[in-house]
């Protein structure tokens, strides 16, 4: 069976060697070198933090990363796809303000940012997963078009994944708004009604005739014609057309694994991990609350399956700290070996989407520790 390595340093740090230091010695170590970025497109896949939420990663460690992909001879690009959900990130406009409050701008993390699936979530290509969940996956089109995949992920929990890591911040993070319409429902759109203003815009831009008006001029969907494509979710902005049926955990790992498949099919790709900050829930929110283990590290590694299971696995045999969801209900003491994560979401099922992409072919969850 195939082992493949993820290289980890701790925060610990001397007057030579600051973290920004520590981060570049890092992904060297672990072969960032080896991949050929003389004039190619890349992709800088991070989550820019929806406003309110401070548990982001510090643009200051990208800001770093850039510089060592531009000494490669890259084109380096920081990207990520609109949300869903309404919210500071839900089409380009509100998402680059928030990416640039948030210090993502050519002077603080000297990159430009482009939001992967243009101004309203519309802009994807659809891609081969392999999959039988996701046939093909909706990636955004500035993610398509790259020529390789660097991906930089706060690792954290999830409230409907378990935690959040690389793979969910490529297959969930690198989908349009329909494709993560796709990824998070088990069922097709529905309209709101009392939210229905009647513009009409979802019915001129359904593809399959789907969506009409009603006589109270309210949007209307035909699921007989309806195919999930979420195109009605991306341009409604009245919150009238909304995600249906929630899908099950370990679906949901199931098809990010899928989407994740596409994303880096045929492409050189490496990944990093930052073990800080561990919050209970997403990034998505426009909070975060305290984080539930002592900050750990920064890993990185070729294979995102190894990486995320070698995070979790670190979390897992971390302390638990005082005061956080975790403590609300349990002690803090004697918890090193306990899933936190599973603790926090008791529904959830994470280990189910590296299984999935394990099969898929993505990488492995056998790993070799290296501490750099």
């Amino acid at each position: 069976m195939s082992i493949s390595k993820v290289y980890f340093t701790n925060l610990r740090t001397t007057p030579s060697s600051n973290l920004l230091t520590k981060l570049e010695r890092l992904i060297k170590k672990a072969g960032i070198e080896n991949i050929d970025f003389k004039n190619q497109f890349v992709a800088v896949k991070l989550h820019f933090g929806e406003p309110g939420n401070l548990a982001y990663i510090r643009p200051n460690y990208v800001a770093r990363l850039v510089s060592v992909l531009r000494e490669l001879g890259a084109k380096p690009f920081l990207t990520d796809c609109n949300t869903l959900y309404s919210g500071g990130r839900s089409n380009a406009v509100d998402h680059l303000q928030s990416a640039i409050e948030n210090g993502f701008n050519t002077l603080s993390a000297k990159c430009v940012v482009i939001i992967g699936d243009g101004i309203k979530g519309t802009d994807y290509r659809e891609v081969p997963t392999g999959g039988e969940l996701c046939p093909t996956a909706k990636i955004g089109a500035a993610i398509v078009d790259a020529d390789v995949i660097i991906s930089v992920n706060h690792f954290k929990g999830h409230e409907q994944t378990g935690f959040g890591g690389a793979l969910k911040n490529l297959g969930m993070g690198c989908a349009s708004v329909g494709g993560k319409l796709e990824l998070h429902a088990a069922s097709q759109p529905v309209i709101t009604e009392k939210n229905c203003v009647g513009c009409n815009i979802c019915v001129k831009h359904c593809a399959h005739d789907a969506v009409h008006l009603n006589a109270n001029r309210k949007a209307v969907i035909n699921l007989d014609q309806c195919v999930g494509c979420g195109q009605c979710v991306a341009l409604c902005q009245y919150n009238a057309a909304v995600l249906g049926e929630d899908d099950t955990s370990e679906r949901l790992n199931y098809k990010i694994a899928e989407y994740t498949h596409a994303v880096l099919m045929d492409k050189p790709h490496f990944h990093i991990s930052f073990i800080m900050n561990v919050s209970p829930e997403c990034d998505c929110w426009n909070h975060n609350d305290a984080a539930i283990v002592p900050d750990l590290g920064i890993a990185a590694s070729f294979d995102p399956v190894a990486l995320d299971k070698a995070c979790a696995d670190m979390v897992i045999q971390a302390p638990v700290l005082a005061n956080n969801r975790i403590t609300d209900t349990c002690s803090h003491e004697h918890m090193e070996g306990t899933d936190k994560f599973h603790l926090l979401h008791p529904e959830t099922s994470w280990q189910s989407g590296l299984e999935h992409a394990e099969k898929l072919g993505i990488g492995t969850q056998q790993y070799e520790l290296i501490t750099v």
